[in-house]
């Protein structure tokens, strides 16, 4: 129904600040891995019939799209922000590591 709003909204401020994150924290990657979410939930809605290209948008209410929101899109945001936390850290490990100690 509402889910997308929640990545939207944080793919929205990625976008915003992406500039002044330094590169060790590889802010493109949740850039992208929002940005992607999105698109493919909107097309999801689209294609489900839940959201439509003409007011009011969302087929549901009010009373439905905030739960939805808060149950579903919040934690779905979350977990994307989790997975990439975990690939920065990964990938800054990995950087910082020696060459002699790295496994091929």
């Amino acid at each position: 129904m509402a889910c997308f709003l929640a990545p939207t909204a944080a793919a929205i401020v990625t976008t915003t600040i992406r500039r002044k994150i330094p590169a060790k924290y590889h802010v493109n990657w949740l850039f992208a891995m929002l940005w992607g979410g999105v698109i493919v939930l909107v097309v999801d809605h689209l294609a489900s019939g839940e959201l439509v290209p003409y007011p009011p948008f969302l087929t549901a209410g009010m009373d439905k799209i905030l739960p939805e929101i808060f149950i579903v899109g919040i934690p779905m945001t979350l977990a994307v922000i989790l997975v990439w936390a975990i690939m920065v850290i990964a990938s800054n490990k990995k950087i910082i590591q020696p060459a002699h100690e790295r496994h091929l």
